[in-house]
């Protein structure tokens, strides 16, 4: 065997911890990111909250705005002042300085909170009201049994010896419970259970209970011909069978806090300036960081000495700059996309311009995936409402003038045009990318029907009414 010696040369590329920090930060919604800084905080000691920024170090023109605001309100004060003096008197909170408004907020309770709640104001044997506490446990987000009856009596332990016909008694009281339609087994079921609620005089009533027993899919197939043969009615009597149909809730449960709620702080706001749509950050959403300046002196002092003390320094130092780069550069991202969607703020989604990632990250010399991670939940607020930063980008499609047309404006186009049709003739895929088209727009049919189902806009048979 020859052995010999090779040199090679090769590049690669390192992330130093500095950078690896700057970008695990970017990726980060604000809410994970405060979530570290506070991990940080107990970490490392020389790491501490900066002080509230004060009005006369940073003036600006919304706090200028607000001293104006403020003294055109006092005169108006003034006259006001004995009516809220009354008002207050008679208040029950008027003279308690320890009154707390967020005590008359309403906590949001929880289906089972609401059912064991009622189940509790009512008189029953133990074992009965073991079996309902029982099936109120097995109930799903939307109010439903999802498994029969003869299952889940297969799944119980043993030492409980419940029957089918035991639980069946237990379903039948806690379907007597609010919401109506609570604890059926299917949709059909949840329905009837809605409709023995309504008094029988209702139009309608008795012809759309037979409709929910044995022809609900005719009726979300909208075959209304074979409806009417079967059921022995006219268009008037089914329509007002569907129209109380339509009233009922498919899903009971709606309302009820089901522990998945998810906040957002918006890192970008949008207002209009001097006839311009500009971003500004949102200051409040931007940890207020410094590093303790007497153990940085003391470091400094210490001459290189200080050995562990020294890393947390750095790593202080890095988190704090590493925050700051990340804001600036969200800030900078988002002010590129409200310049070039200046229509979207004006006239909404039908003024969406097509942009893609490259185009904002060639405009600010970023990488794609820099674009990518400053847009990834980071959340613009606007009069239009609170939007994901990469909802802005989007593919687009060729005009008949040559032009560009982002996917967003034609679903807009698309939705605008079903909001508006003739509910007894509603218009095919065809009929829809034959409208565009006049507009300008060339669109394929099966184009349109994906941007439909994207929609969740069903399609053209279950779209007609009577």
């Amino acid at each position: 065997m020859k052995q010999a010696l090779q040199l090679k040369v090769s590049q690669q590329l390192t992330l130093t911890p500095q950078l690896q920090q700057s970008i695990k930060l970017l990726q980060l919604s604000t809410l994970d990111l405060q979530a570290e800084v506070e991990r940080f905080l107990l970490d490392n000691p020389l790491l501490e909250r900066g002080d509230e920024p004060r009005d006369s170090d940073a003036p600006t023109e919304a706090a200028e705005a607000r001293e104006t605001t403020e003294s055109e309100a006092a005169d108006s004060r003034d006259d006001s002042a004995g009516e809220l003096l009354d008002w207050g008197a008679g208040s029950r909170h008027g003279g308690d300085d320890d009154y707390d408004p967020m005590l008359n907020v309403p906590c949001p309770v929880s289906l089972r909170e609401h059912l064991l709640a009622q189940l509790g104001e009512i008189a029953l044997p133990r074992r009965d009201e073991a079996i309902v506490r029982l099936l109120i446990e097995e109930l799903d987000d939307d109010g439903y049994l999802p498994q029969s009856l003869d299952e889940l009596a297969s799944h119980l332990p043993l030492e409980l010896q419940l029957e089918s016909d035991e639980l069946a008694v237990g379903l039948a009281l806690l379907q007597q419970f609010d919401p109506a339609g609570v604890g059926a087994r299917t949709l059909a079921e949840s329905l009837q259970l809605q409709l023995q609620r309504l008094p029988a005089a209702e139009p309608g009533h008795a012809l759309a209970l037979a409709i929910v027993r044995e022809h609900l899919a005719l009726l979300g197939g909208r075959d209304y011909a074979k409806l009417k043969k079967l059921l022995a009615c006219n268009d008037a009597e089914l329509r007002a069978a569907q129209a109380l149909i339509a009233r009922l809730n498919p899903h009971p449960a709606t309302g009820f806090n089901h522990g998945d709620v998810h906040y957002v702080i918006p890192d970008i706001s949008v207002r209009k300036l001097r006839g311009r749509w500009v971003a500004e950050l949102n200051r409040s959403a931007v940890p207020r960081l410094r590093v303790n300046q007497l153990y940085e002196r003391m470091l400094a002092d210490s001459r290189g000495q200080g050995g562990e003390m020294s890393a947390r320094l750095q790593e202080a130092r890095w988190l704090v700059k590493n925050i700051q780069q990340r804001f600036d550069t969200i800030l900078k991202v988002a002010e590129a996309i409200v310049e070039r969607q200046q229509l979207f703020f004006e006239q909404g989604e039908v003024a969406m311009r097509p942009l893609i990632l490259r185009d904002i990250a060639e405009e600010l010399g970023l990488h794609e995936s820099t674009v990518s991670r400053s847009t990834s939940q980071k959340y613009l607020l606007c009069s239009r409402g609170l939007f994901e930063l990469k909802y802005f980008f989007g593919s687009s499609l060729e005009t008949e003038s040559g032009d560009e047309c982002s996917a967003t404006a034609i679903k807009a186009h698309i939705r605008s045009m079903i909001e508006g049709e003739n509910r007894a003739k509603p218009l095919s895929d065809s009929a829809l990318a034959d409208a565009l088209a006049k507009q300008g727009i060339q669109v394929a049919r099966r184009t349109v029907a994906k941007y439909r189902e994207a929609m969740q806009i069903p399609a053209v048979n279950l779209r007609k009414a009577l």
